[in-house]
C-alpha cells in the first residue's frame, strides 16, 4: 500500500475496508498491554532460585556477614559482576539496592545541588542547566531532567548513535549544557548499538564542553542480546584515554537479568567523581542491601554463568521480537507507511508512522483493546514534532497476543494513514 500515487477513489475504498476490519477488531473486545519493556513472569521465573538460595549462610566470599550494616561500596563479587556488565575495573564500579534509575537521579541530584568537585562546582550555582537528549529516547531520562528542573534539547538518533556532529556544535555553542543521555546498546527504543566512531567522539566531549560535564551512559542492556553478542565499544577506555574520564557515569543492573524490583544496581566512575559520590551516598545509608547481593551472587557466580542465564532470556524473548518483525515486514515493506529498525537485543522495536499519524494510531489501537506507550513519549516534554515514533514492547504478551496485538497495530496505522491523506 503506497498512498502518494493513490486516487481518491482508491483512499475511499481502503478507508472502507479498513473501517470494517476494524470495527471487527473492536468487537473482540482485547485487552492486550504492550506499554512498558517489562520481563515476563516467564523471564522472572529463571531466576527463582533466588528464593532460599542462601540456605542459612550469610556470609561473604571475604567473610563479611550480609545481614549487619557497612560495606557503603557492596561487595566485592557483586562489585565484580557489576564491573564485568559495564566493562569497568572493580575499584571503579559500586554495587547498590535494586534501582538504576536510583543511581542516574543520585548522581543528578549531586551535581545539581553539591557538584561532583567541591561546591562552586554544583550545576544549579552555575545558572541555566541543558541535557542533550538524543530522540527518539528513553522517557524516564526526561523525567529525571524535569524533576530538577534540568532544560532538555535534542539530537537526532542515527544507525549507528546521536548525530555527533549536531551534538558537538551545541556543546560549543551552549556554555548552560551540563550533560547528555546516552543507551549505547540497543538503544531505548531504536535498538541501535553505538559505533566504535560513535563512542569515541562522546569520550571526547569533555574537551569541548564545560568544567563538570557528564556523560550519563545508562547500558541498561549491555547483556541483552537476541542472538550472537554484540560488541560495544569500552567507552571509559576511550575516555582514559581522552583524557576525560571525569565525565563518565555508568550505568547497569539485573533488573532485566533477575527480578526486575529486587535487583542489583551498578554505578562506575572515576577515583574522583567516587570521592564524591562516596560522600553523597553515606549521608544516605550505612549500607546496602548485601543479602540480596549475595542471592544474586550464588546466582550468577561469573561471566559464564550470566551469559547461559541471557541465552535463557533470548530463547524466550526471540519469538515475541519475531513476531513483531514479521508483521511489521509483511504489512509495510515496500510501501511508505511507516519506518522501524530490527534490533538484535534490548526490549524494544521502535515505529515511525507518517508524520502526524503516531497519536491517531495509539488512540484507535487503545479504542480496539491494544495499550501502547503514549505518542511522544519518547521525546522530552511529551512533544514528537513530528508525531511519528512509536515505541512497542513485546515482552510481556504471550506470543500469541503479540501476534493478534500487531494485527491490531497494522490495521491501525493503515487506517489513520489513509484518513489522513484523505483529509490532506
Amino acid at each position: 500500500m503506497n498512498l502518494e500515487n493513490a486516487s481518491h477513489e482508491q483512499l475511499r475504498q481502503w478507508e472502507a475496508q479498513l473501517s470494517a476490519d476494524y470495527e471487527a477488531i473492536v468487537a473482540r473486545k482485547l485487552s492486550l498491554d504492550l506499554t512498558r519493556g517489562k520481563p515476563s513472569a516467564e523471564q522472572l521465573s529463571l531466576a527463582d532460585a533466588l528464593d532460599g538460595i542462601l540456605k542459612g549462610n550469610y556470609k561473604s566470599a571475604d567473610g563479611t556477614d550480609t545481614r549487619n550494616y557497612g560495606g557503603g561500596d557492596g561487595l566485592p563479587e557483586a562489585r565484580a559482576l557489576g564491573a564485568a556488565i559495564l566493562g569497568t575495573s572493580q575499584a571503579e564500579t559500586l554495587a547498590q539496592g535494586n534501582s538504576s534509575l536510583t543511581l542516574m537521579f543520585q548522581c543528578l541530584l549531586n551535581a545539581v545541588q553539591f557538584g561532583f568537585n567541591g561546591p562552586d562546582s554544583a550545576w544549579g550555582k552555575q545558572g541555566k542547566m541543558t541535557f542533550i537528549c538524543p530522540v527518539p529516547g528513553y522517557d524516564r531520562h526526561f523525567t529525571l531532567c524535569e524533576q530538577l528542573g534540568i532544560d532538555m534539547v535534542t539530537v537526532p538518533m542515527g544507525t549507528d548513535g546521536p548525530d555527533m556532529d549536531r551534538v558537538e556544535a551545541l556543546i560549543q555553542q551552549d556554555p548552560s549544557i551540563r550533560g547528555i543521555w546516552c543507551v549505547p546498546k540497543y538503544s531505548n527504543p531504536t535498538g541501535v548499538i553505538y559505533s566504535d566512531a560513535v563512542v569515541s567522539r562522546i569520550a571526547q566531549l569533555g574537551k569541548l564542553a564545560q568544567p563538570g560535564f557528564k556523560i550519563f551512559w545508562d547500558n541498561a542492556y549491555a547483556v541483552h542480546d537476541l542472538g550472537e553478542p554484540q560488541p560495544l565499544a569500552n567507552i571509559m577506555d576511550a575516555c582514559k584515554a581522552a583524557g576525560t574520564e571525569d565525565t563518565i557515569l555508568q550505568f547497569a543492573s539485573t533488573s532485566k537479568i533477575t527480578h526486575a524490583g529486587a535487583g542489583i544496581a551498578f554505578v562506575a566512575m572515576s577515583e574522583q567523581n567516587l570521592k564524591s559520590f562516596r560522600a553523597f551516598l553515606g549521608a544516605q545509608s550505612i549500607g546496602p542491601d548485601k543479602v540480596n547481593q549475595l542471592r544474586h551472587m550464588r546466582l550468577i557466580a561469573n561471566a559464564d554463568q550470566l551469559a547461559t542465564h541471557m541465552q535463557a532470556h533470548a530463547a524466550i524473548l526471540q519469538p515475541r521480537f519475531d513476531a513483531v518483525l514479521t508483521a511489521l515486514d509483511s504489512a509495510f515493506t515496500g510501501s511508505d507507511l511507516g519506518q522501524w529498525e530490527t534490533p538484535a537485543g534490548g526490549y524494544f522495536v521502535s515505529f515511525d508512522t507518517r508524520p502526524g499519524c503516531a497519536k491517531a494510531v495509539v488512540k484507535l489501537a487503545a479504542d480496539a483493546g491494544v495499550k501502547l506507550t503514549p505518542a511522544g513519549a519518547t521525546f522530552p516534554y511529551g512533544k514528537d514534532p513530528q508525531d511519528a515514533n512509536i515505541r512497542i514492547a513485546p515482552s510481556v504478551p504471550s506470543v500469541a497476543e503479540v501476534v493478534g496485538a500487531m494485527e491490531v497495530f497494522v490495521t491501525c496505522v493503515k487506517l489513520a494513514s489513509v484518513r489522513q491523506k484523505l483529509a490532506s
